[in-house]
């Protein structure tokens, strides 16, 4: 593209070209990528569903009671 042509495109469609050209043309970080994403997959999925389940929902029933719950544990309008 000519100097003209660059400066009538938006700076996101600069921006979306230049990773676009950039991952076409990878081979090993192809396989980079996907590994960060499989890891990313783990944290943000699985170590959540392991250890963080949603407590109050084994504790309340309705949504008053889970406020009440935490304002006591809060210590909070007591």
């Amino acid at each position: 593209m000519s100097d003209n042509q660059d400066m009538k495109q938006g700076f996101w469609s600069r921006v979306f070209h230049l990773y676009y050209d950039g991952f076409r043309s990878m081979t090993v970080g192809k396989t980079l990528w996907l590994i960060i994403g499989i890891k990313l997959f783990i944290f943000f999925v699985i170590i959540k569903l392991l250890f963080f389940p949603n407590f109050l929902n084994t504790k309340c029933d309705t949504e008053e009671e889970k406020t009440e719950y935490v304002r006591h544990k809060l210590g909070v309008g007591e």
